[in-house]
C-alpha cells in the first residue's frame, strides 16, 4: 500500500512519476579509465587470441573482469555470485569453431529471483581484418568502454538490495558473430529467467566523430518496435492495434528516457532511435530481442570509424587505432551513472504487467483491464494522443490487486493506451501497451 502522502504526489503527476529517483550514485571517470586500460594491457582480446596466455589475449582478459567481480563481491558480502558459461560457436569468422565463454556477476534480488535486469558489454576486440588475432587490439571504446560501465556498474549497485535480480556481463564473441549475446540470451531462458531488460553498451565512451563533430551531451539509445520474436499473425494483430511503436523495447528505451530526464545531473540527452541497431550493423542485444527480451543499444551519439575497427597505424598524417587516448572518460562516467539510474529504477520497480487489454469501440470511454502485478501498490495509467509517440497523460490507479480502471471522455479510437506497475515506493515498471480487447 502506498502511503497516503505519497499517493497524493504521485496522483499530482501527468506525464511522468512524481517520486523522483535522487542521489543516483556517480561512477568515477578515473577508475573507468583505469580499467579500460588494464583490458588494453592484454594486447588483443580477439575471441579467437589465447585463451590460457596469462597475460596476453581474451582468456586473460575474462580472468581479470571475473577478479573484478570477486573482488566487488567481497566487499558487498558476497551480494555477488561469479560464474562462467561457455559453449562452441562455428562460422565464417571461427571456421574452425572457437569456445566462446562470458563472464557473469549475479546479484539476487529480493522478490522473485527470475525477475532479471540484464546490463552487458562485450570484452573481445578486433583490428580491421576480423581473422586476425595476433595483431595487437586494443579495443579501448569498442568495447573496452561497454567492459569498464559493467564493472563499475556492478560495484554501484551493488551497495544497495534490490527487488529484481541483476546479472553484470562480460560477453565474448561479439565480433564473430554476436556468440556471446546468443550464449547469455540462451542461458537466460534456459535458467527460466523473466528478462525485464537486457541494457547492452557497445561503444560507449567517446566524443569525438570522424569529422571532428564533439557530442559530449547525448547518448544514443537503439530498439526495436515490431518485435523480432512475433511470428506473422502476432505482427498483423500489432499492426491492427497501431503498436508498431510500442514493443517491450521500445517502452525500455522511453524508459531510458525517463531515467535520463529524471535525472538532469547525469547531464545527458537521450536520443532514442527507433530502429534495432544502427544501419547495417548489429549488437549483443539483437540475440536477446530474438528470444522475446526487453533489450536496448546504447551507443555514443557520434562516432569515430577511424578509431574503430582498425589496424594500429598513420597514414598520410592521420592516425587509426581504438586507442585509450581517443576516449572522454567524464562523457562514459555519464552514461554509466544512466544506465545505473535506470537498472536501479527497474530492479526496484514490481515487473510489468503481463498483458492490457482495451475496450471501448462506439463509446465516448475507453475501459483498461490488465493482468495484476505481485508486489505493486498501484498502478500508473498512460494515454496520448494517436498522432504522437510520447505518453502524454497519466493517472495513478491505487491498489495491487486492481486489474481495471475506465477512463471516461478519453476516446479509443483517438488514443493510445498502456499501463505500468508501480511500487510502494513510487518506483515503476516499463509501460506495458494496451492492445486488443479484454477476453471475455
Amino acid at each position: 500500500m502506498i502511503k497516503p502522502a505519497l499517493f497524493a504526489a504521485l496522483l499530482l503527476s501527468t506525464a511522468a512519476p512524481a517520486l523522483a529517483q535522487t542521489g543516483t550514485p556517480a561512477a568515477d571517470p578515473a577508475r573507468l579509465k583505469a580499467d579500460v586500460e588494464k583490458l588494453v594491457s592484454f594486447g588483443t582480446r580477439h575471441t579467437l587470441s589465447s585463451a590460457t596466455d596469462p597475460k596476453r589475449g581474451i582468456g586473460a582478459a575474462r580472468n581479470w573482469g571475473a577478479a573484478e567481480f570477486e573482488r566487488i563481491a567481497k566487499a558487498c558480502g558476497g551480494c555477488l555470485t561469479v560464474t562462467r558459461i561457455a559453449d562452441r560457436f562455428e562460422g565464417p569468422r571461427a571456421p574452425a569453431g572457437v569456445i566462446v565463454e562470458n563472464v557473469l556477476a549475479i546479484q539476487k534480488g529480493s522478490g522473485d529471483p527470475a525477475h532479471v535486469i540484464m546490463i552487458a558489454g562485450h570484452i573481445d576486440s578486433r583490428v580491421s581484418d576480423p581473422m586476425n588475432f595476433t595483431a595487437d587490439a586494443p579495443g579501448a571504446n569498442d568495447d573496452g568502454s561497454g567492459t569498464a560501465l559493467v564493472i563499475e556498474a556492478a560495484r554501484l549497485l551493488s551497495k544497495q538490495k534490490h527487488r529484481a535480480t541483476i546479472v553484470y556481463a562480460l560477453l565474448s564473441g561479439e565480433e564473430q558473430g554476436l556468440w556471446g549475446g546468443k550464449l547469455l540470451a540462451r542461458h537466460a531462458k534456459e535458467q527460466g529467467w523473466d528478462v525485464a531488460a537486457m541494457l547492452n553498451n557497445d561503444i560507449v565512451g567517446g566524443t569525438k566523430g570522424t569529422d571532428g563533430t564533439i557530442v559530449a551531451d547525448r547518448v544514443r539509445v537503439f530498439s526495436e518496435g515490431i518485435r523480432a520474436s512475433e511470428d506473422l499473425a502476432a505482427q498483423l494483430a500489432r499492426r491492427g492495434i497501431g503498436g508498431e511503436d510500442d514493443g517491450p523495447s521500445r517502452a525500455l528505451a522511453k524508459a531510458a528516457v525517463r531515467a535520463g530526464t529524471r535525472n538532469p545531473a547525469i547531464g545527458l540527452e537521450v536520443l532514442a532511435v527507433r530502429r534495432p541497431d544502427r544501419f547495417r550493423r548489429g549488437g549483443d542485444h539483437l540475440p536477446s530481442l530474438e528470444l522475446g527480451y526487453p533489450a536496448i543499444r546504447f551507443t555514443v551519439g557520434v562516432e569515430d570509424y577511424d578509431h574503430q575497427h582498425q589496424d594500429l597505424r598513420s597514414e598520410n598524417g592521420r592516425k587509426y587505432g581504438d586507442t585509450v587516448d581517443e576516449m572522454d572518460f567524464t562523457y562514459l562516467a555519464r552514461v554509466t551513472a544512466l544506465n545505473v539510474a535506470l537498472a536501479r529504477e527497474l530492479a526496484d520497480a514490481p515487473p510489468a504487467p503481463a498483458r492490457v487489454a482495451i475496450d471501448g469501440a462506439v463509446s465516448s470511454d475507453t475501459k483498461l483491464v490488465w493482468t495484476p502485478v505481485k508486489d505493486a501498490a498501484a498502478y500508473r495509467l498512460y494515454w496520448r494522443r494517436a498522432d504522437r509517440s510520447a505518453w502524454t497523460d497519466s493517472r495513478l490507479v491505487e491498489g495491487g490487486d486492481t486489474a481495471e480502471s475506465l477512463l471516461k471522455g478519453v476516446q479509443i479510437d483517438d488514443h493510445f493506451f498502456g499501463v505500468a506497475a508501480v511500487g510502494a515506493d513510487g518506483t515503476e515498471s516499463i509501460v506495458t501497451f494496451g492492445g486488443l480487447p479484454p477476453q471475455k
